[in-house]
């Protein structure tokens, strides 16, 4: 799974998605690329599942980029706790991810083949998407 090494701090704060993504918005690495159209968070392991059905389907082929790394450190209290006592430990890490922002690009197959890929990759997700195919 995907998750920093070191951070400053342990527990970061919520946070709000406004606005729509600004930086990582253009297609950069490769030649198709799937961009969220809608916000949210992706953990870690929404990123790895998505990746290993793009992975299976071009069969080694073509070379994949994941532009979204999941930093932001997502607490949880056990079951059955009562209220209070405070914030707990990590549960899980978490990729804001606002509209417009490109997740995965492949290069190195057919156009077909990556939005097959893609379409695979976007059911694993919790955003919706757009495939960009150039």
């Amino acid at each position: 799974m995907l998750q920093p090494k070191k951070t400053k701090y342990r527990k970061t704060h919520r946070g709000r998605l406004k606005w729509s993504a600004i930086r990582g918005s253009t297609v950069a690495f490769g030649d198709f690329a799937i961009k969220a159209t809608t916000r949210g968070f992706i953990t870690s392991r929404q990123i790895e599942s998505a990746r290993r059905a793009m992975v299976r389907y071009i069969k080694r082929w073509g070379k994949i980029w994941i532009r979204i790394f999941p930093d932001k450190a997502y607490t949880k209290k056990p079951l059955e706790v009562p209220m209070g006592w405070g914030k707990w430990s990590v549960d899980m890490y978490r990729a804001p991810v606002k509209p417009g922002r490109v997740l995965f690009e492949i290069t190195g197959v057919s156009p077909e083949v990556a939005r097959e890929a893609f379409r695979l990759a976007s059911y694993k997700l919790p955003v919706k998407t757009k495939i960009l195919v150039d």
